[in-house]
């Protein structure tokens, strides 16, 4: 793989010094490593190892200098062909957030920080994985930046354990004690509690030489001069030295007795404490953040209050004095830190989370309505599942369909959408939840301006639906040139094939996965008829939606087809929605036979178990005759106001009844001459004829 890592600068710090030993493992192990930053003291160390450097002024928070390296950062993934982005701070993450946008590039981050959670750090948790170097860290993601959990890899960081053990010289009575403080000088660093601290000892322990290795940021000059006052306030400057920002300190940490962390808020983890328990030096640190990852109290170091300085004292104190003690510290810490914390388990955990970016799509499907309309993308889920079987598939769906879906063994979740939130700014801040998910791909079925929009603010690379006119402009990879002449699971597969899926090898048939619960209902409702035992039993659904009335077939033929079937000793269960009470009212009043009325019973998963107990399901043009098809049931469709090339669902057995006057399909949700001849000639007799054909051939 080809990885770059991006970073503000590579002067001295953990994270530049944890970016330089991973681009060396990189290197070592077959890879080929890029570093972006503005430059710094180990640019030299880094290209003699093998790495490729890149200056940009990735370093400047402005807003117009972010946007202005886009461009330059993009073009470096695009002409090196990077497979990795890797961001290791803010605002080289926003730059290379939008520069992988157009690339095939998968973006990564490190929080190397305990964050606050305000827009400017947002970008660290939009990755598709987040590496977090200890359970602080994680959790701080996911309580307050919203990451999911299976989003985040905790990976810890490591240290070269080789280039700090340096052997020690045993030291002699004369010669000082050292305590050493590493870090940038900044108040959260807490040094005006270590020098307190470091006084105390001072006055119990004359032999005692304190050094400061680093130095104060530009913007934190104020703080370091505070702590020279101090220093000097409390009479120990005779006893304290600053050594300022050094590159040698492995030899200095090898002449060190006690190293001090005095960070007074969370700490993303500590990587100096493991370079001293490389070095065999004991660690006195605060209680925070990652550092309790690193040390188990009482074991691998001594841990104490954040500002606590009485503690912090008697702790240096206790160490300086019980040499036994600091022999079983070292020892411990140093088994820990070869057990967790070596370069190689590091690297090759951050290497596969490399892998699983490559390999693990997040697909998001949109379809929001109508019921049959849900139902007719199971085979295209299947489909997806088939084609991706690693990837975590989610599928946006209405409130008023969303049980169509909830079992479907090819989706790894459900987003749902109130469509009564149909203002823009209700969509804007819906699309929030959507990005969480980290979506690669999206493949947009509904194709409406509302889909688009939300396909478009998803931040997914790759969007697919039909180049419609309905804002599709939005959409990154639209499909022109598209057929509408043909059945609908047919015309889905027109944008799956942009993806390399074929409808001609997929086979798609529809399916629906009714609970055991579903069937017990459904064989109560059949029982209640004394219809439980029933070999022959045909199912007709009595009506379409409300607004397709069109598509009805006329209730007097429902009414004598009841008739006909009832004198073939086969029983009838009429089917619908609670509004279409008033239809079978009707039927009930012109037929002879009694047909058991079950309209407004069942939800739509409790009308796939009972159509499922159906020898033959009989139908307009509508959502039960998905189901019927979904279920496997032999099922007989009427077509007249509508195509049935364009509408009709793949099923194993269907035949279809569509008489094609000259005004069909008229796609009109009245009849305009006023015969509805389309549907009128459809006779009671062919169709029964047609009813016994079915249930002869599936006995």
């Amino acid at each position: 793989m080809k990885i770059l890592q991006i970073l503000p600068e590579l002067n001295v710090g953990g994270v530049e010094t944890g970016t330089l030993d991973f681009a060396k493992y990189l290197v070592a192990h077959g890879h080929q490593s890029l570093v972006v930053s503005h430059g710094g003291k180990l640019v030299a160390e880094l290209e003699r190892a093998g790495s490729r450097h890149y200056v940009l002024p990735v370093h400047q928070k402005s807003f117009l200098s972010i946007v202005k390296q886009i461009k330059p950062l993009r073009k470096i993934i695009l002409e090196e062909k990077v497979d990795i982005v890797h961001a290791r701070s803010r605002v080289p993450a926003w730059i290379a957030y939008f520069a992988c946008r157009k690339t095939d590039a998968s973006f990564i981050t490190t929080c190397h920080g305990y964050y606050k959670n305000y827009l400017f750090s947002q970008v660290m948790g939009w990755a598709k994985l987040v590496i977090a170097p200890s359970k602080v860290i994680a959790r701080h993601m996911m309580d307050d930046f919203h990451v999911f959990p299976e989003q985040i890899r905790c990976i810890p960081r490591s240290v070269d354990w080789e280039k700090f053990s340096i052997p020690r010289t045993p030291k002699t009575g004369g010669e000082p004690r050292i305590i050493t403080i590493v870090g940038r000088v900044t108040p959260l660093k807490g040094h005006v509690y270590f020098i307190k601290a470091m006084a105390k000892v001072i006055r119990s322990m004359p032999h005692i030489k304190v050094w400061i290795v680093g130095d104060a940021p530009a913007k934190k000059e104020f703080y370091k001069r505070e702590v020279e006052v101090l220093i000097r306030r409390l009479g120990i400057q005779d006893y304290v030295e600053f050594l300022g920002n050094r590159q040698d300190i492995p030899q200095l940490l090898s002449k060190t007795d006690v190293l001090v962390l005095s960070t007074i808020t969370q700490e993303a983890f500590g990587r100096v404490i493991l370079e001293a328990q490389a070095a065999g030096v004991p660690v006195v640190a605060t209680k925070v953040g990652g550092v309790v990852d690193i040390i188990d109290e009482g074991k691998t170091g001594l841990l104490v209050q954040p500002k606590d300085t009485e503690a912090m004292a008697g702790e240096v104190m206790r160490l300086l004095k019980d040499p036994l003690l600091v022999q079983q510290i070292t020892a411990q810490a140093q088994k820990k830190l070869k057990e967790e914390f070596t370069i190689d388990k590091m690297a090759s955990r951050t290497l596969e989370a490399y892998q699983e970016l490559a390999t693990v799509k997040n697909i998001f499907v949109i379809k929001l309505s109508a019921l049959g309309d849900v139902i007719l993308i199971t085979a295209s889920l299947k489909a997806l599942r088939h084609q991706f079987p690693k990837a975590r598939i989610y599928c946006l769906v209405g409130k008023d369909v969303v049980k169509i879906l909830q079992s479907c063994p090819y989706l790894d979740g459900l987003i749902v959408y109130d469509q009564k939130d149909k203002g823009w700014w209700d969509i804007f801040k819906f699309s929030s939840k959507v990005r969480a998910y980290k979506f690669d791909q999206v493949i947009d079925f509904q194709n409406s301006r509302r889909s688009h929009v939300l396909a478009f603010l998803s931040f997914a690379r790759d969007t697919y639906g039909f180049h419609n006119g309905k804002w599709s402009f939005l959409l990154t990879r639209p499909v022109s040139g598209y057929r509408n002449d043909i059945p609908p699971v047919e015309h889905q597969f027109q944008i799956l094939e942009k993806l390399g899926i074929s409808y001609k090898t997929a086979h798609p048939f529809l399916e629906l996965w009714p609970s055991e619960k579903d069937r017990q209902y459904a064989q109560k409702l059949l029982d209640a008829e004394w219809l439980g035992n029933s070999k022959n039993m045909v199912g007709i659904n009595i009506a379409a939606s409300a607004k397709w009335q069109t598509k009805n077939w006329p209730v007097e033929h429902v009414a004598k087809l009841c008739d006909l079937l009832s004198s073939k000793n086969i029983r009838v269960v009429l089917t619908g929605m609670a509004k279409d009470k008033i239809l079978v009212k009707k039927v009930l009043s012109l037929t002879h036979a009694k047909p058991a009325d079950l309209t407004g019973k069942t939800d739509i998963l409790q009308l796939a178990a009972l159509i499922k107990k159906c020898k033959v399901f009989v139908t307009p043009d509508s959502a039960p005759l998905h189901v019927a098809a979904a279920m496997k049931v032999p099922c007989i469709a009427f077509f007249g106001p509508t195509d049935s090339k364009r509408h009709i669902p793949p099923a194993k057995k269907m035949i279809v009844f569509e008489k094609k006057p000259a005004c069909a399909p008229c796609y009109s949700s009245r009849c305009k001459i006023g015969t509805h001849a389309c549907l009128q000639d459809i006779t009671p007799e062919e169709v029964a004829e047609a009813i016994e054909t079915l249930i002869g051939e599936h006995p």
